[in-house]
């Protein structure tokens, strides 16, 4: 297969991924794109008053401007973040089954929102994207929340739940916007700034 000049022209950088999420690795990959995966900890804690639908893009930069190493002049980093909101509330991810089942209670029967934003980052410059979706769960049963909790442990995941999983099948009724922002990825938006970069 040969490879499209906009690809030819990535190939000559160097693109990392700080991402542990097989979700946004998956998808990166999937646009034909070669990386590596570079991650490191950081705080995620939100800044007490920051309003809940500017955390996600905070977040993000916040893990580029944290990366520990120097870019080259040929890599790109990129780092994402994404945030569930419900009435107003920011939904993180699950530290047990009880907080787990608690968070998709209150995701049951509602329409919330999903923001995600990556930041992308090279030696001279940096710019965030953000994309936002809206996502209708219909009402679910406790023991449907406690089957999903309990086989699907999605404790990696803000809101306790991944849309691509058992628990988007049987309980998701719509989706306004883009379903890979759901999942952690706005595949539109990076591509676009890939080509643009």
């Amino acid at each position: 297969m040969t490879m499209e000049p906009f690809l030819s022209k990535l190939a000559a950088n160097r693109i990392i991924l700080a991402s542990n999420s097989p979700r946004r690795q998956e998808l990166l990959k999937a646009l034909g794109v070669d990386f590596e995966v570079k991650v490191h900890p950081i705080d995620e804690t939100v800044p007490t008053g920051l309003p809940a639908e500017f955390a996600a893009a905070y977040l993000s930069k916040l893990k580029a401007e944290n990366y520990p190493y120097s870019l080259a002049e040929n890599e790109i980093l990129i780092t994402a973040d994404t945030i569930v909101i419900v009435r107003g509330k920011i939904l993180g991810k699950p530290n047990t089954d009880l907080e787990a089942f608690e968070m998709l209670k209150g995701l049951s029967g509602t329409t919330h929102t999903v923001i995600t934003a990556v930041t992308m980052k090279d030696a001279k410059r940096q710019i965030t994207l953000e994309d936002e979706a809206k996502v209708t769960f219909r009402f679910l049963d406790e023991d449907e929340i406690w089957y999903y909790v309990r086989n699907f442990k999605p404790f990696d995941k803000a809101g306790a739940y991944g849309i691509q999983e058992w628990i988007g099948f049987v309980g998701v009724t719509g989706i306004e916007g883009s379903y890979f922002t759901v999942m952690g990825f706005p595949l539109h938006l990076v591509y676009q700034q890939l080509k643009k970069w």
